[in-house]
């Protein structure tokens, strides 16, 4: 599925995006019907259309398209939206007035039951990274690197502070000795599955982590909302224990959080 404003999309709007690469998304998992965190995900697209375009998304609008969406493919699946302007062109951003549209596409979501997550460390700061923009070249030559290097992903580590962020696509979080969940202070994307799982306890923390820290800590999970929560094996050569009580928790009251119906 690829629909612009409920019809297909056109060769030209596909190719403005591709060429220009001007816009911000979010990626919600289709279950059922339904979306854990609908709410989060239509917040993230109406703040970044206009950190992005300056621009007010009409939510109302959006929401039937997401609904027609998914009334039209049913399964689950992940769904993206993304807002760009097929206006736009590398010779006139920032001269002409945005008129920002959704793209909504649909794709296999992960399959259940991956397997734990190997990650290799990179010192790397996002661009932007309270943003969800379409400028992922970075984080994926950074996880291509590490896969040929015999880890799954990357784990991004501040090059100023020294201080562990987040993955190329994810969040992630610890498991203190004490069993306290910690979510490393940085500048990282706000992630929905991140939100709704905090919202769910309110002992989780947000402090520093260093990589020494993060060797320290008994286990480790990254969260999207493709994957949900996934246990990580290893950071470099320090590894965790994927089956800890605080994980399998996680996963439990991630999977019994409430979808929304759009």
């Amino acid at each position: 599925m690829a629909t612009v404003d409920g019809r297909d999309a056109t060769a030209a709007e596909l190719g403005a995006l591709a060429l220009t690469g001007f816009g911000h998304f979010t990626s919600m998992h289709v279950e059922s019907g339904a979306v854990r965190g609908l709410d989060l995900h239509l917040d993230r697209l109406t703040r970044d259309c206009k950190a992005v375009f300056d621009a007010d998304l009409d939510r109302s609008h959006l929401l039937a398209q997401i609904r027609e969406a998914v009334t039209a493919e049913p399964g689950d699946y992940t769904l993206r939206v993304t807002v760009f302007d097929p206006q736009i062109t590398l010779g006139n951003v920032g001269t002409v007035e945005a008129r920002p549209v959704s793209l909504i596409t649909t794709r296999a979501s992960a399959p259940g039951g991956l397997q734990p997550l190997r990650a290799k460390t990179v010192a790397f700061q996002r661009d932007t990274p309270e943003v969800k923009h379409v400028g992922l070249f970075s984080q994926l030559h950074h996880r291509v690197a590490a896969k040929r290097s015999g880890f799954d992903d990357v784990l991004f580590v501040d090059p100023a502070s020294g201080r562990v962020s987040e993955g190329s696509t994810w969040n992630i979080g610890f498991v203190t000795d004490g069993g306290q969940v910690v979510w490393p202070e940085a500048a990282v994307l706000p992630g929905v599955t991140m939100a709704l799982l905090t919202a769910a306890d309110a002992s989780h923390v947000t402090r520093a982590v260093s990589v020494a820290d993060a060797s320290r800590m008994r286990a480790a999970f990254a969260t999207n909302a493709s994957i949900g929560v996934r246990p990580i094996e290893l950071i470099d050569g320090h590894e965790f224990d994927v089956e800890d009580p605080v994980v399998v928790a996680l996963q439990k009251t991630y999977r019994e959080i409430p979808a929304q119906r759009p």
